[in-house]
């Protein structure tokens, strides 16, 4: 669906409405202060071929835009930039990043931008844009740095939701009332899905802006180098970030391994404990249970309550021991 085409001259929006209105006649396609926005949220194949024959892409552009669900680059086709972005968005509850995916076509006359999916909004953007003139009289590269800036502040926001609930695992693992396994290990797991899904959108989209920053469409507007760098080095923050989560959450649940494994330990203790406890009285009956005619012991007056001492006393000093020795 085209949710808006929007003709910018000098930095302030001049008309809007339908593509073939929005048209930027060849003569004015050498000034870098004349373009088009136009701007798709889940289009339809119909809607894809119509912006496709509007703009004339590039044939291997024109398949990418029909193609969703591919990984973030940047890649040129004769005066278009191609640029592929993951969006995400945190959602707290669940505790999972839903991603989606926004399709950029730039060049100096025009930028197109597909949306699909929930998380791939861009809340205010072209408001923000507009609101400074200045930055869209440089052109189509103003809205590139834009849209890419929304998407890694989109990541920031990820990674604080996800800062949050790994220091929670980390708390559930150390805290005193010993949280069960199943609960600990299966938020432990979905966690370190989340943060590679992350790092699958981070890691090649700081590659494409790097690649950016060689781009003719940004060297034709040197003053937004400093920008794009800064996107840059965001990116590499972020990615940096993702990796100490990941670390501390898998030395967290290495941790609550070892706890899980010491505690089982203790309980096999305790175990192999009592059993020897028990093993001393069931042998001393066990004996004095056989049906043997000639046993000395039998016909003594005393053997019961001697029977019963010895029984008693050796299973007292196995306890002592075992308590002396911390294994109850």
């Amino acid at each position: 669906m085209l949710v808006t085409a929007v003709r910018y001259v000098d930095g302030e929006p001049v008309a809007s409405g339908t593509l073939d209105e929005m048209r930027v006649e060849p003569s004015e396609r050498t000034e870098l202060n004349r373009f088009v926005w136009a701007g798709l949220i889940d289009p339809t194949p119909a809607e894809l071929d119509e912006v496709i024959a509007h703009f004339a892409l590039h044939p291997l552009a024109a398949e990418d835009a029909h193609r969703s669900h591919q990984r973030p680059k940047a890649e040129r086709y004769g005066e278009w930039l191609f640029v592929v972005l993951r969006t995400a968005a945190y959602l707290d509850a669940p505790e999972t990043i839903e991603f989606g995916e926004i399709q950029l076509f730039a060049s100096p006359h025009a930028v197109v931008v597909i949306r699909r999916g929930q998380p791939a909004a861009l809340h205010g953007v072209r408001a923000r844009l507009e609101a400074d003139p200045s930055s869209l009289r440089s052109g189509s590269v103003a809205v590139v740095h834009a849209v890419i800036d929304e998407v890694v502040d989109g990541y920031e926001r990820c990674l604080a939701g996800l800062d949050d609930d790994v220091s929670e695992v980390e708390l559930e693992v150390f805290a005193d009332d010993h949280p069960t396994s199943e609960r600990v290990v299966g938020r432990g797991y979905f966690l370190q899905r989340e943060l590679l899904g992350l790092h699958r959108a981070l890691h090649p989209l700081a590659l494409a802006v790097t690649h950016l920053r060689t781009d003719s469409l940004v060297t034709s507007a040197p003053e937004w180098d400093a920008y794009f760098r800064d996107v840059d080095d965001h990116l590499a923050r972020q990615q940096d970030q993702v990796s100490t989560l990941r670390e501390l959450l898998g030395a967290a649940l290495a941790a609550y391994s070892n706890q899980l494994s010491l505690r089982q330990n203790e309980d096999m203790r305790r175990i192999s404990a009592w059993v020897a406890i028990v093993a001393v009285p069931t042998m001393i009956a066990g004996i004095y249970g056989m049906n043997f005619e000639h046993m000395p012991e039998l016909g003594w007056a005393g053997g019961y309550p001697a029977a019963l001492s010895v029984m008693l006393v050796s299973c007292l000093g196995l306890w002592l021991w075992f308590r002396r020795s911390g294994w109850l």
